[in-house]
């Protein structure tokens, strides 16, 4: 009932860029908030950053001053900024979105997950 469409991954050098985005849709009545979640290989998942209706937004430790979480006006979009980036930020990062369906039910979905790697 709600669809999360991740893109942006990819490899990159130590140092540089990317940009993910996410994009929900679906029979979406509101959405709370949108976020990204990571998991590298033999971690459990860990949170990277998340935004909420009102634009609050939060942040892991480990990638503060380096990320930066945004969305587009409609509030559908959800975006992930990744400037200087480690080989430790190296993992499957996934889209989360919760909010309420047209039906009136509560959701809580997550993408399929991209893969960021980080290697020279």
């Amino acid at each position: 009932q709600v669809q999360l469409v991740e893109s942006g991954g990819g490899l990159v050098q130590p140092g540089g860029s990317l940009r993910l985005s996410c994009a929900a849709s679906g029979s979406i009545f509101s959405i709370n908030a949108m976020g990204w979640y990571r998991q590298a290989p033999g971690k459990e998942r860990e949170l990277v950053a998340t935004i909420i209706s009102d634009g609050s937004t939060n942040y892991a430790d480990s990638v503060k001053g380096r990320f930066t979480i945004s969305r587009d006006n409609a509030g559908n979009t959800v975006y992930l900024r990744m400037n200087s980036l480690k080989p430790e930020d190296t993992a499957v990062y996934y889209c989360i979105a919760d909010g309420t369906l047209l039906s009136g039910y509560e959701y809580h979905y997550w993408g399929q997950g991209t893969q960021v790697t980080v290697s020279s």
